[in-house]
């Protein structure tokens, strides 16, 4: 059997009591470690588990998914990912992959940022379409997600932008040069993203993502109870002008709020966010 199990969010107990009797069934565990990271490192996992992992980066699980599923008809595999299962495209051509070599297959879910992203307190059916941040370069700004966005402020609907992580990742030259050699990881922060997002509002004037009155939530740790997760509400203009440490630790997510604002959602943030002066913003978005 194949299982791909989610994690969840936090550490290693946020693991389902049917992951861990998967876990512990298990010839080889594969660890999924360039998606999405937890809290805490590899070995407390093996700890709690009682069985060594295997770090499974992009190239592997992209390009040597036999290796992962090798006796996967006879005995049981499982490759383990931070959230969800299908929090990530690729868990799903592996779990594709499996099935067309007719390795039976079993996914075991679990919380992911795409739900309980509801921590914030807006309601997770009035969200439009998930988007992605990456990080900028000098020759390479993507903002295509901006259409996205504009999309779901057409339709009053709240946008959760997930920020990018980048993990054992390569410099252009030593790419280029095919040295394994990989810069420090890099977590975009609240700051990084606002910045950015004002970037591509001053170069797109649709008026979608504009500093001064664009309502945003920023969560921290999501899931990592009440020490480590952190909500600061306020607009865009007022997240950019707060210290690093408001927003807490990495991983960050944002979330664009929609014009459709619920007043029951208005006064659920109020309860549980920390606030930046945003009463007027919010009263002036809360329309429905």
């Amino acid at each position: 059997m194949f299982y791909i199990i989610g994690l969840g969010l936090s550490d290693e107990k946020d693991i389902t009591l049917r992951g861990l009797e998967a876990v512990r069934s298990s010839s080889r565990l594969y660890l999924e470690a360039y998606t999405s990271i937890l809290t805490v490192r590899k070995e407390r996992l093996e700890e709690f588990y009682g069985k060594p992992l295997i770090l499974a980066d992009r190239d592997m699980v992209e390009t040597q998914s036999d290796e992962i599923l090798r006796d996967a008809h006879i005995q049981d595999v499982s490759l383990l990912v931070v959230g969800d299962p299908f929090g990530a495209t690729t868990h799903t051509d592996i779990l594709l992959r499996a099935r067309a070599l007719g390795i039976p297959t079993r996914v075991i879910h679990n919380a992911s940022i795409m739900n309980a992203i509801g921590a914030c307190g807006l309601q997770l059916y009035n969200f439009g379409q998930t988007v992605s941040l990456v990080f900028f370069t000098d020759t390479w700004r993507p903002d295509s997600f901006y259409d996205r966005v504009r999309e779901n402020a057409d339709l009053g609907m709240h946008t959760l932008v997930l920020l990018d992580i980048k993990v054992k990742e390569q410099s252009e030259e030593n790419l280029a040069r095919g040295r394994k050699i990989y810069e420090p990881p890099r977590y975009m922060s609240i700051l990084q993203a606002v910045t950015q997002l004002a970037e591509v509002e001053d170069a797109r004037r649709g008026g979608v993502l504009v500093p001064e009155r664009t309502l945003a939530v920023a969560l921290s740790r999501v899931g990592g109870g009440p020490d480590d997760e952190r909500i600061v509400c306020g607009t865009l203009a007022q997240l950019r002008e707060q210290p690093p440490e408001m927003f807490g630790e990495p991983l960050h997510s944002l979330v664009i709020v929609g014009r459709r604002l619920h007043h029951l959602e208005a006064e659920k943030q109020f309860s549980l966010a920390w606030r930046l002066g945003m009463n007027e913003i919010c009263a002036e978005t809360a329309i429905s």
